[in-house]
């Protein structure tokens, strides 16, 4: 048995003799010759790709269109560029960048190539449409010639050509198709009839579907794979990244009578260049699963993810398969998801969307996500019995939980609902309603709502997809199969702003403050847009302290990817729990077992995945570093008596401080636009000290595989970034209100602008009580100067009297002495030096370190020189202390100013 062509074909046993329509024939145009050099075109490819000059049809020659400004990568920012085409785009939060669309990079091409009938669009069949987009970045299309032929094109990604694969001479209804990485081979499946041609011409003796194996460098040979009555899709394996060329291809066949099998696929190298199947025989092949009611195809990674009915619930199950042509099952995970009697619902293996229309009312709407730091989701939307009623669960796999969400619907008719549309966004998971509302659900921290987006009416739209018709091939990737559109996805920065600004919910106000600095790459605009914000809104936040959740956040991302786990043991918020509600949807969460994975020496995602399941076994909340430890260990070394505080400890926890100053030496010639780190601060380097001692300790209990050097760098990166977070805030503040680099002049009243940069100092000293975190040197210095130029007295006196405003020495020195004497200004150093605390602070020996809060140096030398006089007031004194000293020096200085002492 032969198959005839106008090419000499090799005969195979399995062949079989196909009908007449399917036969080859060349294009319009091209050399008609039986010779296979003259069909194929360049390469011994048929039609040659666009621009090569070489091509036989009309076509051949033509520069490809322009293609479109790429979207820039995930993260990176737009800086808030405003003008007038960004107008209504910037409103959508989801951008959309066209990565690939029929109608712009194929249909022209075959109109210049004389294929007219592409775009007569009046009949549905006649339109072009995608079939499969491959690993590579090649997207497989058909379409329809001028003589109702069936053609087969690729198109490449990368360098924007166009080209013809293959055709066969008869209206066919392709169903999947798929290419080999070498580009040697080519899969196909399709509907031979319609049922009512069935009847009409007696072919009940003819298989229905026919899947086949076509050599295609050049065309040659064709094998007959299956001729079965039931739906057939095919997809070749890719090897990883950087492999070179194989001799070997694998081949998964997924029938509709639920079953997996891959097919083994042997070439060799003849003469020209001809690629052919080596073997003669049946292929070898083996069967992958079996009973499945549901399937998903992993492109990037090579994985199956495939759901068996099992008693009332479903179990999830994933095979990987590995370049050395080995495959093994490595996940399983329960679901409580009813899926009997449910017809085999295919996601991602290829995209034949008049056959996935037919299927998706009666299956399964369900998709796999995963995510690079090890996040595993199950998005599946459920049939609610309420009319305008939506229903979705998540299964957060990698966190051990499911959370199922109800939205109420408004303003819909019930023809107009559809199912929900799910969207892998790497750091979130969409569920988009179009006309209703988007769904941004947070991967890595779904735990509390508040971090996570839900957004309706003018927000919540997202170009012009149809929910329908989505599929999410990989990462931030979108295709919308009707139209043929494939787009890249990313969260537009500048309408997360505009969203943050006009936002009036706490819930609202957390959600896109994370989302603004987790997820996107921290840009020098960015931060200074959401620092502004911070300004103008530390009154209307009521539920969270923003510059918490900014330094706390900020530090947590630039520090996480540093090192594997770090995420797992630093915080990334400063709430413990959330207690509000979203509104517009609610959620219920319920406690679900964890996945058992099956793996041996597994790098990449699966080794992340364990880690998350391991820590989720160790009860996760409790590995993040928590301030509740420093201050303990604060509070502990301040009530331990004098004895046990030994000048070891001390000296280990300065040495500490110093280090971390240290990393802060290379600042930009703006850091002195702000006047910090020009002191020395005890009580904000022992603060530094500790906590460097305390995170060590943490990670060194988690992290022991890292090594202690390496834990010694991040730990004074932490601290160093945290104070260097404070300083840009003060940055941006103190440029934002145009202040001078030193506001240490008392014989004026301060600024409006003064009084706002001193109530958001005030505010970062309550953020930073809070989470006792340390503040740069300098800070109490500077927030007591700007409190003395803009409080009346009675209130500078109260906020430090209430801790708000500390005495520092220098400040102090400096008041005593540029206060002249007015019966105000010897007022208010009177009251400052009546509020002069004790010394009660351990100097360990040998450490220079100043001290502060004692009597000022120059009443220090007064003391002196009336001991070198002779003068002894304290002879009489049995206990000479510091509390003496202190009161003795007080008194004199009162005398001095022409006090009255009491």
């Amino acid at each position: 048995m032969m198959f005839v062509s106008t090419f000499q074909l090799r005969i195979f046993p399995d062949s079989v003799i196909l009908p007449a329509g399917l036969r080859r024939s060349p294009l319009h145009g091209e050399n008609q010759s039986p010779e296979p050099s003259s069909v194929a075109g360049p390469g011994g490819r048929l039609g040659g790709a666009v621009g090569s000059g070489r091509a036989g049809g009309p076509g051949a020659g033509r520069e490809p269109p322009e293609p479109p400004r790429a979207a820039p990568p995930r993260g990176r920012a737009e800086g808030g560029r405003a003008g007038a085409a960004a107008g209504q785009a910037a409103a959508m939060l989801l951008r959309l960048a066209p990565e690939f669309e029929l109608r712009r990079d194929v249909v022209p091409w075959l109109v210049e190539r004389g294929c007219a009938a592409a775009l007569d669009t009046s009949e549905n069949s006649s339109a072009p449409y995608v079939v499969n987009i491959e690993r590579n970045g090649k997207i497989i299309y058909t379409w329809k010639g001028n003589q109702r032929n069936t053609h087969i094109g690729l198109y490449d990604l990368q360098t924007k050509q166009n080209e013809h694969l293959y055709m066969f001479e008869k209206n066919l209804h392709i169903i999947s198709c798929s290419i080999n990485n070498e580009r040697t081979l080519l899969a196909v499946s399709f509907c031979q009839y319609t049922e009512e041609e069935r009847a009409s011409q007696l072919l009940q003796s003819v298989s229905k579907y026919l899947t086949l194996l076509i050599e295609i460098h050049p065309i040659n040979n064709v094998r007959v794979l299956k001729a079965v009555d039931s739906c057939v899709r095919v997809q070749f394996l890719y090897p990883v990244e950087g492999r070179s060329a194989s001799r070997e291809s694998r081949l998964l066949l997924v029938s509709e009578d639920k079953y997996i099998e891959q097919f083994d696929i042997h070439v060799v190298a003849e003469e020209e260049n001809t690629v052919v199947i080596q073997k003669s025989g049946q292929l070898p092949r083996a069967k992958v699963v079996d009973d499945l009611v549901w399937a998903q195809w992993d492109m990037m990674e090579q994985r199956l993810f495939y759901i068996v009915p099992k008693e009332s619930k479903s179990t999830l199950r994933c095979v990987q398969f590995y370049p050395e042509e080995s495959f093994n099952s490595i996940l399983e995970s329960h679901l409580d998801i009813a899926v009997n009697d449910t017809q085999l619902k295919l996601v991602n293996f290829g995209y034949d969307y008049c056959q996935d229309q037919g299927v998706a009312s009666k299956s399964l709407n369900l998709q796999v996500f995963t995510s690079k730091a090890g996040g595993l989701c199950v998005c599946c939307s459920l049939v609610s019995d309420i009319p305008h009623e939506i229903i979705y669960s998540i299964y957060f796999l990698h966190k051990g939980y499911n959370k199922t969400f109800t939205v109420s619907l408004e303003r819909t008719e019930s023809h107009q609902l559809k199912e929900v549309a799910f969207m892998n966004l790497g750091y979130y998971v969409a569920a988009y309603l179009p006309g209703q509302f988007l769904h941004l659900l947070n991967i890595q921290h779904p735990d509390m709502l508040c971090y996570s987006l839900f957004l309706t009416g003018e927000d919540a739209r997202i170009g012009t997809l149809q929910n329908c018709s989505i599929q999410s091939p990989w990462v931030s990737t979108v295709l919308d199969c009707n139209a043929g559109s494939l787009y890249n996805v990313s969260i537009s920065d500048s309408a997360l702003l505009q969203f943050l600004q006009k936002s009036k919910l706490d819930c609202e106000r957390l959600a896109a403050l994370h989302c603004a600095l987790l997820y996107f790459q921290h840009t020098e605009v960015l931060e200074r847009q959401i620092i502004q914000w911070i300004s103008e809104n530390l009154s209307t936040c009521h539920s969270f302290d923003p510059i918490q959740e900014f330094i706390i956040a900020s530090l947590y991302c630039r520090m996480c990817p540093e090192t594997q786990n770090l995420d797992k043991l630093l915080p990334y918020t400063s709430l413990h729990d959330w207690i509000g509600v979203v509104p517009g949807v609610i959620c219920a969460t319920d406690i679900i077992s964890l996945p058992v994975l099956e793996f041996q020496n597994s790098k990449g995602f699966w080794e992340k995945l364990n880690a998350n399941l391991e820590s989720v076994k160790y009860a996760e909340p409790h590995l993040h570093y928590h301030s509740n430890v420093l201050r303990r260990e604060w509070r502990s070394l301040s009530e331990e008596s004098e004895e046990r505080r030994t000048s070891a400890y001390l000296r280990n926890i300065f040495e500490n401080a110093k280090k971390v100053l240290s990393h802060l030496d290379t600042w930009d010639s703006e850091t002195r636009l702000v006047p910090l780190f020009e002191e020395e601060d005890y009580q904000q380097q022992l603060l530094m000290g500790l906590m460097v001692a305390q995170l060590k300790d943490h990670l060194m209990r988690h992290l022991q595989y890292v090594g202690k050097k390496k834990i010694d760098q991040i730990v004074l990166d932490y601290v160093a970034n945290l104070l260097n977070l404070v300083h840009r805030i003060m940055k941006e503040v103190w440029r934002r209100y145009q202040l001078h680099s030193c506001i240490f002049c008392f014989d004026e009243r301060g600024s409006a602008g003064e009084f706002a940069v001193f109530h958001i100092m005030s505010r970062i000293l309550e953020a930073a009580n809070g989470m006792c975190m340390p503040l740069p040197p300098g800070f109490h210095t500077l927030h007591l100067g700007l409190g003395v130029r803009c409080l009346p007295l009675h209130t500078l006196l109260h906020y430090i009297d209430n801790g708000i405003l500390q005495l520092t020495e220098t400040c102090v020195r400096k008041l005593l002495k540029d206060l002249d004497d007015t019966e105000q200004n010897e007022k208010l150093k009177f009251s400052i030096l009546m509020r002069l605390p004790e010394c009660s602070r351990p100097i360990p020996e040998r450490l220079s370190i100043p001290v502060e809060f004692l009597p000022l140096n120059y009443l220090t030398n007064m003391l002196a020189e009336i001991e070198n006089q002779g003068v002894h007031p304290y002879e009489k004194q049995d206990h000479v202390n510091a509390r003496f000293v202190e009161e003795t020096a007080l008194k004199h200085t009162m005398t001095l100013l022409g006090l009255k002492y009491s």
